[in-house]
């Protein structure tokens, strides 16, 4: 008896020391570097699942002891990380436990793709459609469409989606980028609405939009944006018409083709604002924080009248004479 009970005991430390061993072996080879010499660029596709992607790891000889990893899921399922598709950047000496949880964190490989300040909303889907490694879940619809899709079904799409660049990864959406861009705009224009200035000649916040986008399309120059709102705020004070050329051009559409005639100028759109009174119906661009800024805050003064000189700023004046004679200096002369 002595000599069965001694037996089962050696058996017993040698089945522990045999677990223990291969026990250690496994978690050695989870921590062993993947089988990479350079940095690979690996995909998770959406809804793929931890074995298939193991199992397409080691196809593409990133992992060599798959027998690790799927013994991972059965005997430690707690531990498997919760996959995210996008691309991954792989790295040289990185382990196979590294390995997994880069695959189930953010750090995914990003795109930028940048909407510049005064562009219009055809211009940014247009940027959207081009854009590479991104889902296009817009292209094809119309406007009214796609702002249906973002829960503003009935809304003019033109100046509600905020220029800035914007990172996204392979399987994002146009849709989820339109969407940030959306928000954005909203918390912008609220939080300049909020400092507004008290004896603004519109009531709303998105005449301020409408006003912003017309600052946006008339100066490049930061310095000039306040005084620009100035010159508008008075003139709609005055009842005087904001004859501003980017609002005929906006009307004109497709037509324009970089010159405005004198015909254009005349021309009954609901843009035109040598022919309306007041601001055109909607937005015209989009614009940037400064310019909303501006719009809700305009610069002080006499100023009515101004005029490009060329160089991306402008000269501002008060009578109508100053004016003309600013035309004469920086227009028809040159």
């Amino acid at each position: 008896m002595r000599r069965v009970l001694i037996f089962l005991f050696v058996l017993a430390m040698v089945v522990v020391t045999a677990l223990f061993g291969g026990y250690r072996y496994w978690q050695s080879r989870l921590a062993a570097p993947i089988a990479i010499s350079e940095m690979t660029l690996y995909e998770v596709p959406r809804g793929a699942g931890y074995h298939r992607v193991v199992a397409d790891l080691a196809a593409q000889g990133v992992i060599e002891d798959v027998w690790a990893f799927r013994a991972l899921a059965r005997l430690a399922p707690e531990q498997l990380p919760r996959l995210r598709p996008g691309e991954f950047r792989l790295e040289p000496g990185m382990s196979g436990r590294e390995l997994l949880e880069l695959l189930g964190s953010e750090r995914m490989v990003t795109y930028p793709l940048t909407i510049p300040e005064g562009w219009t909303f055809r211009q940014m889907r247009d940027a959207l459609d081009a854009a590479p490694k991104l889902e296009h879940r817009t292209e094809g619809l119309d406007a009214e469409e796609v702002m249906a899709l973002l829960g503003r079904a009935g809304e003019h799409p033109e100046g509600w989606f905020f220029p800035d660049t914007y990172l996204y990864h392979k399987g994002s959406s146009d849709l989820e980028i339109l969407e940030q861009a959306l928000t954005r705009m909203q918390e912008a224009l609220e939080a300049a609405w909020a400092q507004r200035a008290d004896d603004l000649p519109f009531a709303t916040p998105y005449e301020a939009l409408i006003m912003a986008s017309l600052i946006e399309r008339e100066t490049g120059a930061p310095e000039e944006r306040r005084e620009i709102a100035g010159v508008f705020k008075r003139r709609l004070e005055s009842g005087m018409r904001l004859q501003t050329d980017p609002t005929v051009i906006y009307g004109m559409g497709e037509r324009y083709a970089g010159n405005i005639t004198r015909a254009d100028l005349r021309e009954a759109t609901p843009y035109n604002t040598y022919v309306i009174d007041g601001m055109p119906p909607t937005p015209i661009a989009l614009p940037g924080r400064a310019s909303l800024e501006a719009a809700v805050d305009p610069l002080p003064g006499e100023t009515l009248y101004f005029v490009s000189k060329g160089d991306g700023t402008h000269h501002f004046s008060r009578t109508l004479r100053e004016h003309n004679n600013a035309v004469n200096r920086y227009i028809r002369n040159r």
